[in-house]
């Protein structure tokens, strides 16, 4: 039990963690990006199945 305690009071612990949560959202927002570029080379028609799907696995995936 201290060695949690100890762990929530290191400030590079934190940090670690604040650089983590950060890349994954920056690489959420690639993801994106580049699904939305690929899906605008689709059909009208294909688009939003294909969006739901790219993010879908992205989600699974990470």
């Amino acid at each position: 039990m201290d060695q949690i305690i100890a762990l929530t009071a290191d400030p590079a612990g934190w940090a670690a963690l604040t650089t983590l949560a950060v890349m994954e959202a920056v690489l959420g927002i690639d993801n994106l990006i580049v699904i939305s570029i690929l899906t605008n080379k689709l059909p009208a028609h294909q688009q939003a199945k294909a969006r739901r799907i790219g993010i879908g696995l992205a989600l699974i995936l990470r």
